[in-house]
């Protein structure tokens, strides 16, 4: 019985690794024909006199390390002055961050600040952007995160998207590291990062027209907005949600790669495992908020994406795991597979097809790199396992220990001059 139990295992493992292998893969393929079909559309020239008014929120705490960047980078965009407003949701910080936002303020009457009083401080992202919209002039909504050094350009590329489409609600860029040189960690992290938006976000938007809204770098029409009653506020990822209840009212998201926006990545690995709990958890609640009425209405766009998650987060993350044990206990003798098949073959071709997905990811951001490919090989046995004890722990606070959901600022670090 008990060998029964272990190869049955096994071959779960088998079969639920390949089915997300060859999904990503047609992801892959989709994200190759979508960089050539943004590439014809980006050609069209811009008209600035049809750009909208656009109110650019950034919710900050605790940001005095980086938010003086990405407020000068703001003051630079390539964007008609005059249609700009800046709101910074000053969230209790208790460093210098109001004080940058002020002097800022009073050079640049376009720059203002919303201070949130402390009985009210600390409630996460959502909690600030919507006290900030409630004040927001534009017609369109941009989100930057504090930590981010966006192109001149990214501002007028999203919203010129944008408004040569009218059924998109909104319009999301692209996002890099800017401090992925620092340490092994953000090595791995930007590659992660360039493989997520070319297959996954680029493959969806190809294929589904089905697109995620990062947490930064993004437009939205505020009439859209005001309409879904703004974010989530119990949501731990915002983004995600907003995402979902955009695409149940029948509007539509779209992928811009060419709108770049730079961030900085987690340069300790407890920042990083704070991080991702956050996100898988938030994905958690994702989950059991929209699965219960997946069967009950008719399905959307957002049904086959929510299945997805269900699958990677229940299924394919306890594959790896399941895969991974049996892999150790073969090794030491412990258990022995007979189950017949070219499993060895198997799990070679898995990771070169890994490599290869990676690889093009890389191609399109001109950094196919020998030193990348060594650390993309070295994530594969290394970094990519993270994430199993990352959707590990979210489970067990989630379901087993129910903490409560609160949100968890990721730390900042100096920006290199």
């Amino acid at each position: 019985m008990i060998t029964f139990m272990i190869h049955a295992v096994f071959v779960f493992s088998v079969v639920f690794i390949w089915l997300m292998l060859l999904y990503q893969f047609v992801l892959c393929l989709g994200g190759f024909f979508y960089r050539g079909k943004i590439a014809r559309e980006e050609s069209l020239p811009v008209e600035p006199d049809l750009l909208p008014s656009v109110s650019i929120l950034i919710p900050a705490r605790n940001e005095e390390k980086v938010i003086g960047k990405l407020l000068e980078r703001i003051a630079e965009f390539e964007y008609p002055a005059a249609k700009i407003n800046v709101l910074v949701v000053d969230d209790g910080s208790s460093d210098r961050t109001a004080e940058i936002v002020a002097e800022f303020g009073r050079r640049d009457p376009r720059f203002g600040m919303i201070s949130v009083p402390a009985e009210k401080s600390g409630r996460g992202k959502s909690a600030a952007l919507n006290m900030a919209v409630k004040q927001a002039a534009g017609d369109v909504i941009a989100v930057y995160d504090a930590d981010n050094i966006p192109d001149k350009d990214s501002l007028v590329r999203l919203c010129a998207a944008l408004g040569r489409d009218k059924r998109l609600a909104a319009v999301c860029g692209k996002f890099r590291a800017y401090n992925k040189g620092r340490n092994l960690l953000t090595r791995c992290i930007n590659l992660e990062g360039i493989a997520f938006q070319w297959l996954i976000q680029a493959g969806r938007n190809f294929f589904l027209g089905l697109c995620f809204i990062p947490g930064t770098n993004f437009v939205i029409r505020k009439s859209v907005l005001t309409e879904l009653g703004g974010w989530d506020e119990q949501a731990l990822t915002e983004d995600s949600e907003l995402t979902f209840r955009i695409y149940g009212k029948g509007y539509r998201i779209k992928f811009l790669p060419t709108a770049t926006t730079w961030e900085q990545e987690p340069e300790r690995l407890s920042t990083w495992i704070r991080q991702r709990t956050r996100w898988a958890r938030g994905n958690n609640y994702i989950i059991s908020k929209n699965l219960r009425t997946v069967f009950k209405t008719r399905p959307k766009l957002t049904t086959f994406e929510l299945l997805n998650l269900f699958y990677l987060y229940y299924f394919f993350i306890f594959a790896i795991l399941f895969s991974d044990i049996l892999f150790i206990l073969s090794l030491v003798g412990v258990v022995h597979i007979r189950v017949i098949g070219p499993y060895a073959e198997l799990w070679a071709l898995a990771f070169l097809l890994y490599l290869l997905e990676v690889l093009i990811a890389l191609a399109f951001e001109r950094e196919d790199t020998f030193g990348n490919f060594f650390i993309a090989c070295l994530a594969y046995v290394t970094y990519t396992k993270l994430w199993v004890w990352v959707v590990l722990k979210s489970l067990y606070l989630d379901y087993i220990r129910r903490s409560s959901r609160t949100w968890a600022k990721t730390e900042r670090f100096n920006i290199e001059p």
